[in-house]
């Protein structure tokens, strides 16, 4: 049987996303994922994990910048990734 991962960047969008987690266990599901969650702390996003019952499966490593607006600006821009590019690890900035 196929077991389904909430992906709380798409699912839920008229909650804010730290309210997604409860969400997602109150519609049955025991694992999330998520996009981009560099502009929440991990001790946060392991609170909400742990007060939900919930297993993080999955989540993407950033397409450019360090905060909410930066890493919006990279998608926006196209830009889909950073570990890959020589120069670009983690902390490079969209466009550069």
């Amino acid at each position: 049987m196929p077991r389904f991962a909430a992906n709380l960047s798409l699912l839920y969008p008229e909650l804010p996303f730290l309210e997604r987690f409860e969400a997602a266990a109150r519609d049955g599901f025991k694992a999330v994922e998520y996009l981009f969650p560099y502009a929440w702390a991990p001790e946060e996003l392991t609170a909400r994990l742990n007060a939900h019952g919930l297993q993080q499966v999955l989540f993407n490593a950033p397409p450019g910048g360090t905060d909410e607006s930066s890493i919006q600006r990279a998608w926006e821009v196209g830009t889909r990734g950073v570990a890959c590019i020589p120069g670009r690890g983690s902390g490079g900035e969209a466009g550069g």
